[in-house]
Formats: structure tokens, C-alpha cells, sequence
């Protein structure tokens, strides 16, 4: 099994009632001392404090990533404002107007409507 693959919530919860069965067990004595009561419930607390670890970043890394789209929708607004002021103290045919990004104005072909082809008559 991959270290990158999680393990799918059926076998974790399977697991977690194998372990509340296994504490039930007065009379368990493993052979490997690997396996004992006390281990696997400090590997069962590693386990929850990891998760519970992963689940607050997650949240943090959401919150920082909702903070982000904030700042740039903010930035993009002020942008747009920016671009208003610039086209309304230079013109939208002015260079510095162009220098933001925009079209000047005189290079829209205004009025100027290709022609269709006929195709020869019939339909």
C-alpha cells in the first residue's frame, strides 16, 4: 500500500471497532509486545490527534484561501478604477491608456462590416 493512499473510511471504521473490542479483552497477551493494549492505543491517539491536526489546517488553508480570493477581487476592483480614472483624464485614444492594457479606441474598426459572398444564386 502506498503511504500516499488513504485508507477508506470503512476500513478505519472497522479498525475503530476492532479496537474497542480489543480493549474488552482482560485476558490478551500478544506474543509481540509490538501489539499490546498499550501500544495500539497510543497509535489509536496518534491516529485522532493527526486527523484532528489535518482537519484544522484544512480549515486554515480554506480561511487563507477565502482571504486570498478576497484580496484579489478588492485588487481587481481598485484596477478597474484605476482604468477609469487613466481613460478619463487621457482619453481612451492615449497611450497611457494602451500602457494599462486597453484598446484605443481607434483600433475598434468602427463601421466597417465585411461583406458576405454570394454563393452563387441558389439555395
Amino acid at each position: 500500500m502506498s503511504r500516499k493512499n488513504r485508507l477508506s473510511k470503512k476500513v478505519l471504521q472497522e479498525d475503530r471497532e476492532a479496537f474497542a473490542a480489543l480493549k474488552a479483552l482482560t485476558d490478551y497477551q500478544p506474543a509481540n509486545p509490538a501489539f499490546s493494549v498499550a501500544n495500539i492505543t497510543a497509535s489509536h491517539e496518534t491516529m485522532n490527534t493527526k486527523q484532528t491536526t489535518e482537519v484544522q489546517k484544512k480549515a486554515e488553508a480554506d480561511g487563507a484561501s477565502d482571504d486570498a480570493a478576497d484580496g484579489e477581487r478588492q485588487f481587481h476592483k481598485a484596477m478597474l478604477g484605476v482604468k477609469a480614472q487613466v481613460k478619463a483624464q487621457y482619453g481612451e485614444d492615449s497611450n497611457e491608456y494602451q500602457s494599462l492594457g486597453m484598446k484605443k479606441k481607434s483600433e475598434y474598426n468602427l463601421g466597417r462590416r465585411s461583406s458576405k459572398p454570394t454563393d452563387g444564386g441558389t439555395t
